[in-house]
């Protein structure tokens, strides 16, 4: 069986981000980047799902521009067989990957894909479930444990309010990895030198005939307003007071 990984280039999560002077977005220029932390995750369950035997390959894709190939290299260090970039300078929103995956995903035929519950960078956590509906794959989000269950059907424990909930799938389906699934490999030099000689496949989003002009458009984007800072008081009588008479909340 062969599973499609989905890996997004983020700004790393160790770095602060700043928005820019005019508002247009968040500054980019001059930051580390990496792999998106949930989709490290998807990697990783893919590569221990093929280590156990129950997959024969691995194959990652990005959209995005050309350095996404850092981020895919990545991926193929922690295990990935093959690597797939659809190479574009447009601004990427979630529909237009879930297209983009949708075409990967026929021409490649996986049983299973497996992509992060969401990115770092706009948490929007919609590119699953979108991608799940164009190919009308049966989906389970926010997986905690995934089990496949012989080459039909997979077993997934997901996280929801009410505590865990386990689902079966028919094969082929599209999972989403939450963070208690697993905790990535560390990556080896050897690894990362390997990872140089595995094949990357680049395309155009043209190539797959998919329209990836966005279908939002951002307005402004502005940092948070600042928290001010907290005060001590005397006695419940003076909290009741400040809660009445500056909060407003009583």
């Amino acid at each position: 069986m062969k599973i499609l990984v989905g890996v997004k280039r983020v700004v790393d999560s160790n770095v602060k981000v700043r928005v820019k002077a005019d508002g247009t977005g968040v500054e980019t220029a001059g930051l580390k980047m990496s792999m998106n932390p949930f989709d490290e995750i998807a990697v990783e369950e893919a590569v221990r799902l093929k280590e156990k035997g129950v997959a024969t390959e691995v194959v990652v894709v990005s959209c995005g521009v050309a350095a996404c190939q850092e981020t895919l290299r990545a991926a193929l260090a922690l295990g990935a067989d093959r690597a797939i970039l659809v190479e574009t300078g447009e601004e990427l929103q979630p529909l237009a990957v879930a297209k983009l995956l949708t075409a990967i995903a026929d021409k490649e035929k996986p049983g299973l894909v497996i992509l992060g519950k969401q990115a770092i960078d706009d948490d929007c956590n919609q590119t699953g479930q979108m991608l799940a509906a164009l190919t009308r794959m049966p989906q389970a989000t926010f997986a905690s444990r995934i089990n496949l269950a012989g080459n039909d059907a997979v077993s997934v424990t997901r996280e929801v309010d009410g505590g865990l909930e386990t689902v079966r799938l028919k094969l082929p389906a599209v999972v989403t990895t939450d963070l208690r699934l697993n905790e990535p490999r560390y990556v080896t030099l050897p690894n990362i030198m390997k990872a140089k000689k595995r094949p990357l496949e680049t395309v155009k989003p043209a190539d797959l005939g998919v329209d990836v002009a966005p279908r939002i458009n951002t307005l402004k984007v502005a940092e948070p307003p600042k928290r001010a800072a907290g005060i001590k008081v005397a006695d419940v009588a003076a909290l009741v007071s400040k809660l009445k008479n500056e909060a407003k909340v009583i």
